[in-house]
C-alpha cells in the first residue's frame, strides 16, 4: 500500500530540538551586549516594551527573564533575607557595648557614608553593583561601626577622667585618627592585588572607596554629630582647672602677719 494512500506528504520545519524550562516547551531568545552598559539596566529599559508584547501573546504562553540577570537575583535574594539578622545582631552586641540609645544611634548613623566612597569608586571604574559588589559593602558597614564605636568609646572614657566634653571630643579625635587612617589605608593597599579580576574587581573598588572616603567622613561627622547630638559648645574656660588663682587670704591672719612685721612702741618705766 502506498504511504499517499494514508497520509499527505509535505515538507516543514520543526525543531530539531525541544528545550524545556520547568517542563514546559521553552523558545530561548539570547543577544550580546556592546559596550559598558550592563545586563540589567538594558532590562529596565526593555521592561515597557516587554511587557506589552506579553499583553499580546496568546493564552499560556508567556516571557519570563534569564541569564545572568535572573541568577544575580537568585543570590542575592538569600543575603537579603538574613540582613534584617544581621542588623538585629549587631545593634544587640552594640548596646551591651555603648549601653546607649543614644550613642548606639550615633554609631549606625555613620554606616551610609560608605555609600559614597562606593559609588565615586564604581563610576570612573565602571565596575557593576552585583553580587560580590554587596558582599564588600555588607563589610564596610562593619569597618565603619567598628571605627565609629573605637571613637565614641574614646570620647567617653576622657569623660569620665573629667576632661570637659567638648574638649575630649577634639582629643578623643586626634588621638585616634591615625590608627584609624593607618588601617584603613592597610585595607584599601590590600585589595589592590585583585581589583583588577573579572569576579573580584567590583568587591575591591566598592571596599577601597567605601574605606577610604568612609573612614575620612567618619573622622569628621561623628565628632561634628556627637557635639550636635549631646547640644555640648565649646567652653573657653575649660583650663581654668589648671591654672586656679589662689585663695584669697582671710582679713585677720593678714592684719597680724603686718603688724607683727611693723616694729611696736613699748613703754618701759624704770624704779
Amino acid at each position: 500500500m502506498p504511504l499517499g494512500a494514508v497520509a499527505n506528504l509535505r515538507y516543514e520545519l520543526e525543531q530539531p530540538t525541544i528545550w524545556r524550562r520547568a517542563r514546559l516547551p521553552t523558545i530561548t531568545l539570547k543577544a550580546g551586549i556592546v559596550g559598558n552598559t550592563q545586563p540589567k539596566t538594558i532590562v529596565d529599559q526593555l521592561a515597557p516594551k516587554v511587557a506589552e508584547f506579553s499583553k499580546e501573546l496568546p493564552a499560556g504562553y508567556s516571557v519570563k527573564l534569564g541569564g545572568s540577570v535572573e541568577e544575580s537575583a537568585k543570590s542575592q535574594a538569600p543575603i537579603v533575607a538574613v540582613v534584617p539578622l544581621m542588623l538585629f545582631v549587631m545593634a544587640t552586641v552594640l548596646m551591651i557595648q555603648l549601653q546607649s540609645f543614644h550613642r548606639l544611634f550615633l554609631v549606625f548613623a555613620v554606616a551610609p557614608l560608605a555609600v559614597i566612597g562606593v559609588v565615586m569608586a564604581l563610576l570612573p571604574s565602571g565596575a557593576p553593583l552585583g553580587f560580590v559588589a554587596i558582599l564588600g559593602v555588607l563589610a564596610l558597614i562593619g569597618i565603619l561601626v567598628r571605627n565609629s564605636v573605637i571613637l565614641n568609646v574614646q570620647i567617653e572614657h576622657l569623660r569620665k577622667e573629667g576632661r570637659p566634653a567638648w574638649e575630649a571630643v577634639v582629643e578623643a579625635t586626634e588621638h585616634r585618627m591615625r590608627p584609624i587612617l593607618l588601617t584603613a589605608a592597610a585595607a584599601s593597599l590590600a585589595l589592590i592585588p585583585i581589583a583588577r579580576e573579572i569576579f573580584w574587581g567590583p568587591m575591591a573598588y566598592a571596599m577601597m572607596g567605601g574605606i577610604i572616603v568612609g573612614t575620612l567622613l567618619t573622622l569628621l561627622f561623628l565628632p561634628a554629630l556627637y557635639v550636635a547630638w549631646f547640644r555640648i559648645h565649646p567652653d573657653h574656660n575649660d583650663h581654668s582647672s589648671m591654672h586656679e588663682p589662689a585663695a584669697p587670704a582671710h582679713d585677720t591672719p593678714a592684719a597680724e602677719a603686718i603688724s607683727a612685721s611693723k616694729p611696736v612702741p613699748v613703754l618701759e618705766t624704770q624704779f
